[in-house]
């Protein structure tokens, strides 16, 4: 019995051998390993993922585009070569993923915290220009890429909810990360409650990052709770770094000037107009101020 099993297993094997060596032999598969010059022998020994590697690679070559990827992982391809008379399996990037990275490449200079997808995809060809009262703003924005870097005044705009404020200044920012200039947007509220619960881990990387990154948007800045370890702390030293340093800094908010320093003078348990004034003072340094009050388009 144990002799009839061992020519079954024996019998199955040479079927089994037959039928991988039938499929190197297959037309399809012929034109798939034609830049492989190993002998069936050695082929055989990686049939299955021959087939799997073949049937994604006539995915790729009929593919138009990478909505239409059939392959496991969208946009590569899973190719055989030959290492030392084997055969290894890699992913590879197909035509059209190798495009998306390149043309997507510039998103590696900018760094966004807490902001809706509308501006991570800001551009500055897809501005809103009907109507008039953003016009100022515009010509600024397109002064400021032709003169930079020979240009370290930031912008202070301020104006109407929802009338595109950081839309605009994140625009611009894309179209300099276009030229390899690394800039960093913050929702401003959010990220003081960010910085704080990292304390005790990263926080030292995360506010030397904003410090010192070229240019910086600090997006609705006023719309925060003053604490004076956030105004005195965090604020100040950032606001002191950056105008000794000169580099530009930007500013999004519902208030004007004078109703910012307000805001910073009254905290939870205080009031203080002199470290107010110091924050102001800096501001005013590092900007030249805008205010924008036009079509809210959240509407």
């Amino acid at each position: 019995m144990k002799k009839m099993n061992d020519l079954g297993q024996q019998i199955n094997y040479n079927d089994l051998a037959k039928s991988y060596l039938d499929s190197l032999k297959e037309e399809g598969m012929k034109e798939f390993l034609s830049h492989i010059s190993l002998p069936d022998e050695e082929l055989m020994k990686y049939t299955s993922m021959l087939l799997d590697s073949k049937e994604e690679y006539f995915h790729c070559k009929n593919c138009k585009n990478l909505l239409s990827c059939k392959n496991k992982v969208n946009g590569y391809c899973y190719l055989p070569r030959v290492v030392d008379g084997h055969l290894i399996f890699e992913y590879h990037a197909c035509k059209y993923q190798k495009k998306q990275e390149k043309d997507f490449a510039y998103l590696k200079n900018i760094s966004i915290f807490e902001e809706p997808k509308e501006i991570r995809e800001a551009s500055m060809k897809n501005i809103y220009t009907d109507d008039k009262k953003r016009t100022p703003v515009i010509k600024w924005l397109v002064n400021f890429i032709k003169k930079y870097p020979n240009y370290s005044k930031g912008l202070y705009l301020h104006g109407n909810f929802g009338c595109g404020k950081t839309y605009l200044v994140s625009a611009m920012f894309h179209e300099l990360a276009h030229q390899n200039i690394k800039s960093a947007i913050l929702f401003w509220p959010e990220f003081l409650r960010d910085l704080k619960s990292s304390f005790k881990t990263d926080f030292q990387e995360k506010f030397e990052g904003i410090k010192k990154v070229p240019l910086l948007l600090l997006d609705d800045i006023g719309a925060e709770s003053t604490t004076p370890w956030e105004r005195d702390e965090i604020l100040s030293p950032l606001l002191q770094y950056r105008m000794q340093e000169h580099l530009p800094t930007f500013f999004t908010s519902n208030l004007n000037l004078e109703e910012l320093e307000k805001h910073f003078s009254i905290s939870k348990d205080s009031v203080d107009e002199v470290k107010a004034r110091r924050i102001m003072e800096r501001i005013k340094q590092l900007t030249e101020t805008i205010e924008m009050n036009s079509k809210n388009l959240r509407n």
